[in-house]
């Protein structure tokens, strides 16, 4: 014991080992909920369900145990939400690509995060773009994955227009109550609230139908095999991608803009969520936070954090996942006492020991897993809060972006054409100076891109 106290520095940081251990139990149930949201998402991107669902659990563990002993801080790392929105219904369905590509763009993403970390270069890219946007990005994919969750629920149905769907199918009754049940706990508080709610789901998925009772009573009997060979499809299938992505030149730009949107919003992600919270916490002292724009290296813990972060990504996208971020669910720990890396040790463990629910784990049915589609994008909606609504200099930007993120069904739509207004904007009002070069220099690529695509369908190219 005295050796966990000394390697972590638990006095120090004014904690001790069961105050560790009880932020790490919260922080896990707080975000547990990804194993099967994950998969569940870049399912639809043409992954296998299983390969995805021991990729994400090996990436959390591997990226947060990176966190807890490199940076010593009580944060997790996993597949992110808005980032697998990203990956699938951006990179792969509207833009074309295959998912082994997509999980090459990711590692690329990944290795210029680490790159950007121990550069100055990490102190030009937070000051260029706007706090405006920033929220206006945030907040916008949140309104995404609430989209996708009400689709997946049934709840919206097509025809000539969007409309309501009728409550009066299995599978919109089973995820009301999924997402009637979330909500409640959630407002009473519980700890792992959402994963309740798609185990409650789940069982009540059997008498409507929904969840395959035939599988759960025969769970049992699975082994293990089956989802580790379909986790043998996805892993290294990224230098699979590279065989082919580049295979048509006209696709750079859309691999550029991939890049770039994944890089983005990574990186604003995680300096968010460490800044919200671990300022107020004491975890970051105003130094490390200065650090983000002054240094570079491995100096302070903020540095060190935001490297563990990169490293995860990488290590995800070659284990067959989306990109991985610092969660903002750690706060839940945060706010239980955890201080030091032992939260993260802790949280990893913990979901080291869900492989063990593997052969029962591909039950779950998408109307048990909606609603935490539906409750995450409202809580990352909160980002709105950031902007001055009342200056239509500022708005006009952040509402294209967010307008245009969920009814393109692209974030990477909305990010461009936001700094694309934005650009526009600043030159009515004669506030050109204010534009950084970044922004410029990626709303070229994004125009390029434009380009290309009308080109390509008017069959030109």
């Amino acid at each position: 014991m005295g050796s966990i106290k000394k390697f972590f520095k638990l006095e120090e940081n004014g904690s001790n080992i069961s105050r560790e251990v009880i932020a790490g139990l919260t922080t896990f149930f707080a975000m547990v909920y990804i194993i099967f949201v994950n998969p569940t998402i870049l399912s639809a991107a043409g992954m296998p369900w299983g390969g995805v669902f021991v990729a994400t659990i090996l990436a959390t563990v591997i990226g947060t145990l990176v966190m807890g002993f490199f940076a010593n801080v009580p944060y997790a790392v996993a597949p992110g939400m808005g980032l697998n929105a990203l990956f699938t219904y951006t990179i792969v369905i509207t833009m074309g690509f295959t998912w082994q590509e997509g999980l090459a763009i990711v590692l690329i993403s990944g290795i210029i995060n680490v790159i950007i970390t121990v550069t100055r270069v990490r102190k030009s890219i937070v000051l260029s773009i706007p706090k405006s946007i920033q929220a206006a990005i945030g907040g916008g994919i949140g309104l995404f994955i609430a989209y996708i969750g009400m689709i997946n629920a049934g709840f919206v149905q097509f025809g000539a227009v969007p409309e309501l769907a009728h409550f009066n199918s299995p599978t919109v009754l089973v995820a009301v109550i999924g997402l009637i049940v979330t909500i409640v706990l959630l407002l009473l508080k519980v700890k792992g609230a959402i994963l309740i709610g798609i185990i409650i789901a789940t069982v009540v998925g059997i008498p409507f139908g929904i969840t395959d009772a035939a599988s759960l009573g025969q769970a049992s009997t699975w082994n293990f095999g089956n989802v580790w060979g379909n986790f043998g499809e996805t892993f290294f299938a990224a230098f699979d991608g590279f065989g082919t992505m580049f295979t048509d030149w006209t696709r750079i730009p859309m691999i550029l803009l991939a890049i770039f949107a994944f890089s983005l919003s990574d990186t604003f992600d995680t300096i968010g969520t460490f800044i919200g919270t671990g300022r107020q916490s004491g975890i970051f002292t105003d130094e490390d936070i200065e650090s983000i724009e002054n240094s570079k290296g491995m100096h302070s813990k903020m540095e060190k954090a935001l490297f563990a972060d990169s490293i995860a990504t990488s290590v995800g996208a070659l284990l067959g996942t989306s990109s991985t971020t610092t969660y903002v669910e750690s706060s839940a720990g945060i706010n239980a006492g955890g201080r030091t890396g032992l939260t993260s040790v802790v949280v990893a463990v913990l979901f080291l020991l869900m492989l063990l629910i593997s052969p029962i784990a591909g039950i779950v049915p998408g109307a048990a897993t909606a609603p935490a589609l539906i409750i995450v994008g409202v809580m990352m909606v909160a980002a709105f809060a950031d902007i001055d609504w009342h200056n239509f200099e500022e708005t006009l930007p952040v509402f294209f972006t967010i307008i245009f993120m969920v009814v393109t069904y692209s974030i990477t739509n909305g990010i461009a054409i936001g700094f694309i207004v934005y650009i526009l904007t600043k030159l009515m009002v004669g506030k050109y100076k204010e534009i950084h070069p970044i922004i410029w220099g990626s709303s070229l690529i994004f125009v390029v891109y434009f380009v290309l695509m009308a080109l390509k369908a008017a069959a030109i190219l």
